[in-house]
């Protein structure tokens, strides 16, 4: 290779144009003019520049590159401009009726829904649960000698009167002791009758001489001797009279049998399970748990309605006893309710009490109006110039058509129903609308009662 330059052949095109080969020191024949780079504007072109343009390299390149390039411009512009469009109406389509139209105004200011709460006369309740339970509860059993158990006349529900028998106990071995004292008492008696009979006697003759002195205190000292021993026998004739009537298992009082644990053949002994457990006098109770802060609102003698699963009808009693004392680990305190007798009221029934404790006028929200934190329970008020309010309440219970507000509102005001979560305090609002057309205001307290 040398420095020359190559030797450039020169051929001609179609149409007898030179066409030139480009090489390292070689450039382009031909420069396109910058107006060629421009298309030109859209005419039907002659017969002849068509050709040009047609066989011309250079210019068909450029003209094609810059369309394409302004054609697609053109779409993404008409792309971002209905996206725009769209988006606009979209969120003119989801705003509210009566809304403000601007887009600013109607990010900044939220749209709520308030009432006027009133007051509603409600009652306030004390509620706890227990068991029905015999007012008392007695335990029968046997408190002399151990024995056998050999007849049984009672059952379990059964009224039962004071010195009824309710079970017998083997008296085989106590009936002969009893009668063996028994003869034992009158042959005391009879040799006691003898000694006082000969005494007398002595005495008589005493002053004829006919007995002496010693003879005489002889006498006399048998006559005391065999009177203390019918003492003695006729104790303990008693003493076996009374274990023979401990076989005898009798009620104590009038009542109902709550509980038989005795069985014939058994072995009852002195101390041990007790046979029987009998309701004295028929008497039941509500024998409940009440947690601390309640028992400071109840008192004895208030009214209490007794509720028995699978009872419609609830029981009417009263208060009869609350506990002295606050057990320290589940602070419960007892109470007792008093019942009268009825058959359905079976001791060892679990059971739901409630007390009335308060009757009073008191504003009723919806449970989404009412908020609580760290600080307590609180609701949003709406004020006259549209802004929102935190207003601290105190809660009383809840009832089937929502929250009592014991403290803190008078019924009056305007209060934000739901999505309270949302506002912050002192932010502004725009009330919504009733349901018939009006927008929200105060209203008077309804006279509506529960």
């Amino acid at each position: 290779m040398g420095a020359n330059p190559e030797h450039k052949n020169e051929h001609s095109g179609l149409h007898g144009e030179p066409i030139a080969w480009i090489g390292r020191d070689h450039a382009s024949i031909e420069r396109i003019p910058p107006e060629a780079r421009v298309p030109a504007p859209p005419t039907t072109p002659s017969e002849g520049e068509a050709a040009t343009i047609l066989h011309h390299p250079a210019s068909a390149d450029v003209g094609g590159v810059s369309g394409r390039l302004k054609w697609t411009l053109s779409v993404v512009a008409i792309l971002v401009a209905l996206g725009v469009a769209t988006a606009m109406w979209m969120h003119r389509a989801s705003a509210p009726a009566g809304a403000p139209t601007t887009l600013a105004s109607e990010q900044s200011i939220p749209l709520v829904s308030v009432m006027s709460p009133g007051v509603t006369s409600v009652t306030s309740n004390v509620t706890f649960t227990g068991a029905i339970s015999a007012r008392y509860d007695m335990p029968i059993g046997i408190d002399g000698d151990a024995g056998r158990i050999v007849a049984i006349y009672v059952e379990a529900g059964d009224h039962v009167k004071r010195g009824q028998m309710l079970a017998k106990l083997d008296e085989s071995i106590l009936v002969p002791q009893v009668n063996r004292l028994a003869a034992a008492l009158e042959q005391a008696r009879a040799q006691a009758a003898l000694s006082a009979a000969e005494y007398r006697r002595a005495q008589a003759v005493a002053p004829a001489g006919a007995l002496s002195a010693e003879d005489v205190e002889k006498r006399h000292a048998t006559a005391v001797t065999d009177e203390a021993n019918v003492k003695v026998v006729a104790a303990q004739l008693a003493e076996y009279q009374a274990r023979l009537n401990r076989t005898h298992v009798l009620a104590p009082v009038d009542g109902e049998i709550l509980v038989r644990n005795a069985e014939v053949g058994q072995i009852a002994s002195a101390g041990g399970t007790a046979l029987f457990r009998l309701a004295s006098g028929g008497e039941v109770e509500m024998r409940g748990q009440v947690a601390e802060q309640d028992l400071a609102v109840l008192k004895v003698g208030q009214a209490a309605s007794v509720y028995i699963t699978g009872l419609s009808r609830s029981f009417e009693g009263r208060v009869r006893l609350l506990g002295a004392v606050i057990d320290p680990n589940t602070r419960l305190g007892e109470i007792r309710i008093a019942l009268k007798p009825d058959p359905l009221l079976r001791p060892g029934a679990f059971a739901r009490g409630s007390v009335t404790v308060d009757k009073a006028e008191r504003p009723v929200l919806p449970q989404t109006a009412v908020m609580s934190d760290s600080q307590g329970a609180f609701v949003y008020v709406v004020n006259n110039n549209n802004h929102v309010e935190r207003r601290p309440v105190r809660v009383s219970g809840t009832i089937e058509s929502g929250v009592i507000i014991a403290d803190g509102l008078t019924g009056a005001e305007r209060i934000v129903t739901t999505a309270g979560g949302f506002l912050r305090d002192g932010e502004a609002v725009t009330i919504a609308p009733a349901a018939d057309g009006s927008a929200s205001t105060p209203q008077a307290a309804p006279d509506s009662h529960t």
